[in-house]
């Protein structure tokens, strides 16, 4: 069992209706891009959100990696602001605490499942909950030309995300994605994968949270749910086949094993039709003959 187990979400009549869960929405601020290579957390953010848009709960604080800082051309966090900021073992407990009972989404989860496996996972944090990547779900859904978290929303709602390259920031963004998502699809979308897990965990303590400067605390009871203006797919794309760079080659193949998989359930859905049909004519004729033979006894 993974430190994720990815789910996805569809327009097909399967699965968990998306409005009805409760989905803990998580981004990270790094010094690099790869834990094997020394990178560590510095920020981290969950916003726990109800499917209808409705905000249960935030949490956001900075990080001490007990390293060199690197990547502050991105997130700006300076050493100074780390001072008194928790140790990733101090924030475990409230982190699984965010993420029981939820799906856990990010905007490309890959890279921050890397991190929870190298630096949460290690210091208690238990594995196996259901995930939720937007941004394959996005590629699948949507025929969009940026995808990347600030574009595809401004693509969409028209307005650009706030607190860009802070983790609370992010997070609220991806999380008014995903709940714009669900509101907008042409037809009911649905989650399917495996079930959030209740996790047991640590009661957690009070954690010494440490706010970045450009961070707004505070929770807003409900999130936008701002009408889209936006080309969802015919053919839902598989998000196995939506990571990586997604460049015009990689959609077409995504496209095209789309469009062969539509054709196999045109087919399969055909075939079920006449052997359904067959077989309520056997049925028919066999429960004729009995009721024949019934009428025939003295």
């Amino acid at each position: 069992m993974g430190t994720l187990r990815t789910g996805a979400l569809t327009r097909r009549r399967v699965g968990t209706r998306a409005a009805d869960l409760e989905y803990a929405v998580i981004d990270v601020e790094t010094t690099g891009l790869d834990p094997r290579e020394g990178a560590r957390l510095v920020e981290i953010a969950v916003v726990r959100v109800h499917g209808d848009g409705r905000v249960v709960e935030e949490f956001s604080t900075l990080v001490d990696p007990r390293a060199p800082i690197g990547g502050q051309e991105f997130h700006g966090i300076g050493e100074g602001e780390l001072i008194g900021a928790p140790r990733v073992a101090e924030i475990v407990p409230r982190i699984a605490e965010l993420l029981s009972g939820a799906v856990v989404v990010g905007h490309n989860l890959d890279f921050e499942e890397r991190f929870l496996a190298a630096e949460l996972v290690p210091a208690g944090l238990p594995s196996g909950q259901s995930g939720l990547c937007t941004l394959r779900a996005l590629r699948s859904q949507l025929d969009l030309a940026r995808y990347s978290l600030p574009r595809a929303s401004h693509l969409l709602s028209g307005a650009w995300p706030t607190g860009q390259h802070t983790a609370l920031g992010d997070a609220r963004a991806c999380a008014e994605l995903l709940v714009e998502m669900i509101a907008n699809a042409p037809g009911e979308l649905r989650y399917t994968g495996p079930s959030p897990r209740f996790l047991q965990a640590d009661a957690p303590e009070a954690v010494p949270v440490r706010f970045k400067p450009r961070t707004t605390p505070g929770t807003s009871p409900r999130l936008p749910l701002r009408p889209w203006a936006a080309r969802w797919r015919t053919r839902e794309l598989d998000p196995l086949l939506c990571g990586g760079a997604f460049r015009d080659s990689e959609r077409e193949l995504a496209e095209a094993a789309a469009l062969r998989a539509s054709l196999l359930r045109e087919r399969l859905g055909r075939a079920a039709v006449v052997t359904g049909g067959v077989a309520a004519t056997v049925a028919g004729g066999l429960l004729a003959r009995m009721a024949g033979g019934r009428s025939l006894r003295p």
